[in-house]
């Protein structure tokens, strides 16, 4: 293959364009974020800290989408449901560790902050350790950069419109959301667990509180994952 023959050089040019492709693609979320964040009763120093803090999409769409529905009763539940999302990102710091980690405390520490869908998806696309590192850092920090950027710029907009259920953005927040989940629904399995929990959410809504529904239906995933129900296994 050209990647196994490529010198070092070469394969990080790449990585770098790759990280930046993605990177910027990635960041302009953020303006949607900060806007769906203010609908949902947040301020614009609250949505900045939780863009600063949190840094992970999936969670914080998943978090400001509980409130919007529920307010500040919501709030355990959308704390719940974010964490849960959150998850997955200790399974990329697991496998990300031995590509990044060369000891030193401060680069531990700052890996953690920016192992995220995106970083990790461009770094294991590389065909060499050193580009895998430079995909990692780049894509990363490009993200962070331009994630929290979006987001006040999103969470200014959004407070300059006022009351933006008449704009139509009390319900962006699931659109959004599932713009972000969409390109991971190609296979069967997670097709079906969407639709599955899709209707179980739909189905308990009327009957519990706000953001419960959501929580009850993470129990759809959590059944299949567990049984690998409609996946493959592996031989031993």
């Amino acid at each position: 293959m050209a990647d196994a023959v490529a010198d070092p050089a070469t394969q990080s040019g790449r990585a770098v364009r790759d990280s930046l492709a993605v990177g910027l693609a990635t960041a302009v979320y953020g303006i949607s974020f900060g806007a769906l964040a203010v609908a949902a009763g947040l301020d614009v120093w609250q949505t900045c800290f939780l863009s600063l803090v949190m840094f992970t999409g999936g969670s914080q769409f998943a978090l400001v989408g509980v409130l919007a529905s529920g307010g500040a009763a919501a709030g355990g539940a959308a704390i719940a449901t974010a964490a849960m999302l959150g998850i997955r990102n200790v399974v990329y710091g697991m496998r990300m560790k031995p590509i990044v980690d060369d000891g030193r405390a401060w680069r531990r520490i700052a890996a953690a902050w920016i192992t995220i869908d995106e970083s990790t998806a461009v770094a294991l696309a590389q065909s060499s350790d050193r580009a895998a590192r430079v995909g990692f850092w780049v894509t990363g920090l490009v993200i962070f950069a331009g994630w929290n950027l979006m987001t006040l710029a999103g969470a200014l907009i959004g407070d300059a419109l006022g009351d933006t259920s008449a704009w139509g953005l009390d319900a962006a927040a699931a659109a959004a959301f599932l713009g972000l989940l969409w390109p991971r629904l190609k296979r069967f399995q997670a097709g079906a667990v969407a639709v599955a929990a899709a209707l179980l959410a739909t189905l308990t809504t009327p009957v519990l509180m706000p953001g419960l529904p959501v929580l009850v239906a993470a129990l759809v995933a959590i059944v299949v994952g567990w049984f690998d129900l409609g996946g493959r296994r592996t031989a031993a």
